[in-house]
């Protein structure tokens, strides 16, 4: 899973496969640690003393399976199969903390991801996630989340807490006034810790620079990550958990994806993957300006699906707007359903797309199977080798569904109340679908790419 030289390396399968027990070992290893070579010295050193037996590693790009389960005669839980268990965070401001409340509900189940991937706000959710140890990650979550839902002026301008509780049993045209007055709020006065408005002289300025070029100044965010999120731990911890945030480039317009198993990562590599123009202003880091991911994708999920070497993963993959929806009826409606459009990234269309591409390069390895030992010397083999893979992949998809109050402000409306109500769709809906576990099973063979989602009722591939 690490990247630049370890790749290299991972990728060297030798053409001669070392015998079932230095194999075992190396496996075992790569499940011990992600990030580290899948193939060890022992295994090199006995392939030189013994005859080859095929077929025991899959070729090219694939890591080693995993052959036997760690500990003699223990019995682990099956999302442990898997090499990669990631954790994919699309983008969508406010929507967020849905994203919270579902790693909430893997914790509460026992499941730790070891990469964790996001776009804007789910950058921001990974880097508190992963800034974190694991039996702290939920508390630092929910104070963060508490932080930012707060409007810096006049505070306690009314009683918000007796408002609130209220508020959730109010009918739907009276909860769209309440919702509108704080989107309203977080448009003249920002969030605290977060972003606050710019005076209205300095966005008349026509020099302002590409890190000043916005309506909303936010350098108060990087004090509140570096609050809620240890940037030494991420860095130092990648064995533990992998973290990639994406971004653009504002001067090629290429994406780009900061990963602590390739460079060091601060607080300025999360807030450029949520550097969303013309709000939030270009982030610098070493001399380029970066914009939000979500201008070219929304999701990382690519990322995590192409890694080299490809490897056995659970993904979790955890989307804040639907491509589906309403007919629209009005130029709100409008507003609204394009934007659920253009933000859900196609997350079907990926996962279709992947699953095809994984189920041509099973067949190729079967086929590859058939060419005899002494021909595999041959360049053709060699370069389909780099294409053929064995590696199983079960995306567990979970969408936010919107409230029938919410409209074309819900991902710049960050009020305490809305806040708890998406947290606790996203507890409700993993604990649902952590209530078939049989979900989490490991692909078969015949079909390596299967994809669940609890709003469909149930699994399909």
């Amino acid at each position: 899973m690490a990247g630049g030289r370890r790749q290299k390396q991972d990728q060297a399968v030798p053409r001669a496969s070392a015998p079932k027990a230095a194999v075992k070992s190396a496996a075992a290893a790569v499940v011990a640690d992600p990030a580290a070579p899948a193939i060890k010295r022992e295994a090199r050193k006995s392939e030189a003393l013994d005859p080859p037996e095929p077929n025991l590693l899959p070729p090219g790009g694939c890591a080693p399976p995993d052959l036997e389960p760690q500990g003699a005669g223990s019995k682990r839980p099956v999302h442990h199969e898997y090499t990669v268990r990631a954790l994919v965070l699309q983008g969508g401001g406010a929507l967020g903390s849905y994203q919270a409340g579902v790693y909430q509900g893997l914790a509460e189940g026992g499941i730790q991801p070891n990469w964790v991937a996001g776009i804007s706000i789910g950058a921001l959710n990974a880097a508190v996630i992963a800034g974190n140890a694991p039996e702290r990650r939920v508390e630092q979550l929910r104070a963060f989340w508490e932080y930012i839902c707060r409007q810096p002026w006049l505070p306690s301008l009314l009683p918000y807490e007796v408002v609130a509780e209220s508020a959730v049993h109010w009918p739907d045209p009276l909860r769209i006034w309440f919702d509108g007055i704080e989107a309203a709020r977080a448009v003249f006065e920002g969030q605290r810790g977060f972003f606050q408005p710019r005076p209205w002289p300095n966005l008349l300025e026509r020099q302002a620079g590409p890190g000043a070029s916005s309506y909303y100044d936010t350098s108060p965010l990087k004090s509140t990550l570096e609050r809620f999120a240890d940037f030494d731990r991420i860095n130092e911890q990648h064995h533990e958990m992998r973290v990639s945030v994406g971004a653009v480039n504002v001067h090629t317009g290429n994406f780009s994806y900061f990963d602590n198993t390739r460079r060091k990562l601060r607080a300025e590599h999360f807030m450029a993957s949520g550097a969303l123009p013309p709000g939030f202003p270009a982030v610098e880091i070493d001399g380029e300006f970066y914009w939000d991911g979500g201008l070219v994708s929304n999701t990382p999920l690519s990322e995590v699906l192409t890694a080299q070497p490809r490897r056995d993963a659970l993904i979790f993959q955890v989307d804040l707007w639907s491509a589906r929806g309403k007919l629209p009826h009005n130029l709100l409606d409008v507003a609204e359903r394009q934007k659920d459009i253009q933000y859900s990234s196609r997350t079907r269309t990926i996962t279709d797309y992947m699953a095809e591409q994984q189920n041509y390069r099973r067949m190729l390895s079967e086929v590859m199977a058939l060419v005899p030992q002494g021909q595999r010397d041959n360049d053709w083999y060699q370069k389909a080798a780099g294409y053929a893979c064995n590696a199983r992949r079960n995306v567990i998809q979970l969408i936010y569904r919107d409230k029938t109050f919410e409209g074309n402000a819900k991902d710049y409306q960050f009020g305490l109340l809305t806040m708890n109500e998406h947290w606790t769709s996203g507890l409700d809906d993993i604990r649902e679908t952590l209530k078939h576990p049989e979900w989490l099973a490991m692909p078969t063979h015949e079909k390596p790419f299967i994809t669940h989602d609890i709003h469909r009722g149930n699994g399909h591939s």
